[in-house]
């Protein structure tokens, strides 16, 4: 009997020696392709920025500063406005056929990136965006360019004021070198000295309730005014150089306009 357990003993010892070691050398042989993977903080850090971006394609241009999307959706520029071609209500203002055949040649038929800044989508539901064409590196902020060459104003609004600091140099830009719409939409009248002079100025009439002034400052800035505001009397429209009659608040604004902080 004493001769069959240590048998048993000594088989059990070998098996369990054996486990060991196999054990050992499997674990020693694991491929180093399936060890979990470390999280590449550059990768991480790439991706993060690269969904700031959307890339998509432009089915038409609507007027100088609105596109659509391949589909369908609407995108307004963020911190410009063109001159009017499109409202039904209204004449087609001085350089706004200049400004949508501009965006044609920028963008028509094109491959684009979409920036947001803060604000997803205007009241009408368009997206409010950045738009660029050309590569990642070097291409082209078409917000920028239509500002540049004088087919477009800067018109920056809290939240969205991402990039207001580069438009406002560029309408600066444009304005010193009478470029577009800030050589070409000017008094011609010879006994007209200064056209930035209220008294010097030309104002029509009002026509029917749209009596809101929408005036632009000698700093570019958009606001409009509505009767009873302390400087309506005063503010005289001179609607060549891109200034404006509107018929409610809501319409000034949805342009580009604010209103006076003395209303």
């Amino acid at each position: 009997m004493q001769r069959w357990v240590k048998i048993l003993a000594i088989f059990l010892l070998g098996a369990g020696t054996s486990l060991f070691l196999n054990a050992s050398l499997l674990q020693r042989n694991i491929p180093s392709s399936i060890k979990t993977p470390e999280v590449s903080k550059e990768a991480t850090s790439t991706a993060v920025i690269n969904g700031a971006f959307e890339t998509t394609t432009v089915k038409r241009v609507i007027d100088g500063d609105t596109i659509e999307l391949i589909d369908g959706r609407r995108v307004r520029y963020i911190g410009i406005n063109t001159p009017e071609t499109v409202d039904p209500r209204k004449p087609v203002e001085c350089f706004g056929k200049e400004a949508s055949q501009e965006n044609k040649r920028l963008v028509d038929g094109k491959t684009i990136r979409l920036e947001r800044d803060i604000s997803q989508t205007d009241k009408y539901g368009r997206l409010l965006r950045y738009v660029y064409v050309g590569p990642p590196a070097g291409g082209l902020m078409v917000n920028e360019q239509l500002v540049r060459e004088g087919f477009a104003r800067s018109s920056t609004f809290a939240p969205d004021v991402a990039h207001q600091e580069k438009l406002r140099q560029a309408e600066q830009e444009a304005r010193n070198n009478n470029r577009g719409l800030w050589g070409g939409c000017t008094l011609n009248t010879t006994n007209t000295t200064n056209t930035t002079n209220p008294t010097n100025a030309i104002q029509k009439t009002p026509s029917g309730s749209c009596v809101i002034k929408g005036n632009i400052s000698t700093t570019g800035d958009k606001i409009y005014h509505t009767p009873g505001c302390g400087s309506y009397d005063k503010t005289v429209i001179d609607e060549s150089t891109g200034e404006r009659w509107f018929c409610t608040e809501e319409e000034a604004v949805a342009a580009g306009w604010r209103k006076a902080k003395n209303c």
